[in-house]
């Protein structure tokens, strides 16, 4: 295994080991719906381990695509035709990177400071990409040819659209019967270290917008208008004062964050003619999208007045129950790291909540803390050990069809 970390792949670098590969990925500014070359560095190395690459793109021409979606480039890449049929998923789009003055490393120069790797998308989620690779590159140095089929699913809408990425994959999937078996998503799950926290499920979550309508005037008059923010206030008090629900094991109590309130009034002496509040709903199983907007709406009512609720369902909540995917997921995470996962249902929406609708999924990445934010970044200790799980993963799911591990590395 080479000790260079700046070690390309594409120059030749070693695949067992994720972190030049992970620099590569990061050095491409692939920001929502831009690829900017990151599924070609991907792409090329999957070739280099034998499978085959699929570049896949919808939207733009393409007739049946959703109007007003960017289009989006995406990838399948397989090894193998038999069964079990193992994906790893996950994503090159990226965040911006925001005031990129705040930064202390250039945010796409996948700079190395005291072992950790700085750069958009090196936890969300390009380390993890990397991981998946290099876990084929040691499976199959390790154990040869795998007996069913290895697959990577990338696409690089998850941060934006959501509408020409995953969910179009799948469907391109099933028309020709390649659906997998089982789905691994690379997603940031770890609180603490790699391989602490499997996610066995997701949250749904609900966005609203709560629009209370008035009569315009000035602020010296207020009798002869009708001041819709008070009536807001008061509906959005209605809203908050108490919890939805307790929860319901592994999930946490359903939760409503206000997001933005907003008059549009620019002027000091004027009462406004509307106001609007927009937030999110992330909700556990004992609740349905329509439960909640007649619980929305009957607080609502009680306050009185007019308003507009007008709802949007992003993703509903789900669940994987105990199943021989996860137990084996669980059993390779504490078979490398020496404790055994929590497994829970918390975090916000991920690509998952489509795979779930084809196969098993759960999600095992990275350490979290940092996605999103400046200076996001990943040891590069943790990238050993994450490309370690998900080998063993692959050793254990491979188990079954009659190929047994062959001892420690």
């Amino acid at each position: 295994m080479t000790t260079d970390p700046a070690a390309s792949p594409a120059g030749g670098g070693d695949l067992r080991d994720p972190r030049g590969l992970a620099r590569d990925l990061i050095r491409c500014p692939s920001v929502t719906p831009a690829d900017a070359g990151a599924l070609g560095v991907a792409g090329a190395a999957l070739a280099r381990l034998g499978f085959a690459v699929a570049p896949l793109r919808f939207g733009g021409a393409d007739a049946d695509g959703p109007d007003g979606a960017a289009p989006i480039d995406n990838l399948f890449a397989r090894l193998g035709t038999g069964r079990p049929h193992v994906c790893f998923a996950g994503h090159t789009d990226v965040v911006p990177p925001g005031a990129t003055d705040a930064w202390t490393a250039p945010p796409f120069g996948a700079e190395v400071r005291d072992g950790r790797l700085i750069g958009r998308g090196a936890v969300d989620m390009k380390g993890a990409v990397a991981a998946m690779v290099a876990a084929v590159a040691r499976y199959l140095d390790r154990m040869g040819p795998p007996p069913g089929t290895i697959s990577v699913m990338l696409t690089g809408d998850e941060e934006g659209d959501a509408v020409n990425g995953t969910r179009r994959v799948l469907a391109w999937l099933a028309e020709t019967g390649a659906v997998p078996d089982v789905c691994l998503v690379g997603e940031p799950t770890a609180r603490a270290r790699p391989g602490d926290t499997v996610r066995v499920g997701r949250r749904g979550s609900l966005n609203a917008t709560l629009t209370v309508r008035g009569t315009q005037g000035h602020v010296a008059y207020p009798e002869r208008a009708d001041n819709p923010l008070p009536h807001l206030v008061a509906m959005l008090a209605a809203l908050t004062a108490e919890p939805i629900d307790q929860g319901v094991a592994p999930f946490p109590p359903t939760s409503l964050a206000l997001t933005s309130i907003d008059v549009g009034n620019p002027a000091r002496n004027v009462i406004p003619a509307r106001a609007e509040a927009r937030f999110n709903i992330r909700f556990n199983p004992s609740q349905t999208p329509r439960g909640l907007e007649a619980w929305l709406r009957r607080r609502l009512n009680a306050v009185g007045g007019a308003y507009e609720l007008v709802v949007s369902l992003q993703g509903e909540a789900f669940v994987l129950p105990d199943t021989p995917f996860r137990r084996v997921v669980a059993a390779a995470v504490a078979e490398v790291t020496g404790a055994p996962p929590t497994l829970d249902a918390g975090g916000g929406t991920s690509d998952a909540r489509f795979i779930k609708d084809y196969c098993p999924v759960v999600e095992l990445g990275l350490v979290g803390t940092t996605m999103h934010q400046v200076d996001e970044q990943v040891p590069l200790a943790d990238l050993e050990v994450l490309a370690d799980i998900y080998a063993r993963v692959l050793v254990r799911l491979f188990a079954a069809a009659g190929v047994e591990p062959a001892g420690p590395r």
